[in-house]
């Protein structure tokens, strides 16, 4: 009984702070390397800045997102989906104008492919890694663009690991 008190305590503790965090909602527009296409849908639920001795200020968010792709055309056309769960770490690196915030972001996260060819390409397994460099612009404090380069890919855990790149647009919100 002592367990269950202790672990709603905690939980009771950490709900406010969790719903007054700022959160974000996002859809990114994917062109892949291997003409696939689609469409990425994220959610953060959280955000929170980390004091560093070697880079200073950074932020870090954790991000659930799914995808869509496509590939062919009609007569050979192929869809696939995927979730992931990724931490990625950002960073201010300037400001446009005086008034755009400028940051860069890096991360790897874990996903799941619903399929294991996808584009014609036999990825090797459903569970993957991805990868993500991007830039990104505050327009106002609820919204920013991104420009972001992902890569899935299952590190080498399997024989077939050809790797899926793409080159992301994005729109994000928060609230």
């Amino acid at each position: 009984m002592n367990k269950v008190f202790k672990h709603l305590l905690i939980f009771a503790l950490f709900t406010p702070t969790l719903a007054l965090a700022k959160q974000t909602v996002s859809v990114d527009y994917m062109h892949g390397f291997d003409d696939i296409d689609g469409v990425r849908f994220a959610y953060r639920p959280v955000e929170q800045t980390l004091a560093t001795d070697w880079f200073g200020d950074l932020k870090l968010y954790w991000e659930v997102s799914a995808v869509v792709w496509e590939y062919g055309e009609d007569d050979t056309h192929s869809t696939s989906y995927g979730v992931s769960l990724t931490p990625v770490f950002m960073k201010q690196v300037t400001t446009l104008y005086d008034k755009y915030p400028v940051y860069l972001e890096a991360g790897i996260g874990a996903s799941y492919i619903g399929d294991q060819k996808v584009a014609g390409k036999d990825i090797g397994s459903n569970y993957q890694f991805e990868d993500r460099l991007g830039v990104f612009v505050e327009l106002d404090k609820n919204q920013h663009v991104a420009l972001r380069y992902m890569h899935f890919s299952n590190g080498g855990l399997n024989n077939d690991n050809p790797g899926l790149d793409f080159l992301n647009l994005s729109y994000a919100y928060h609230f």
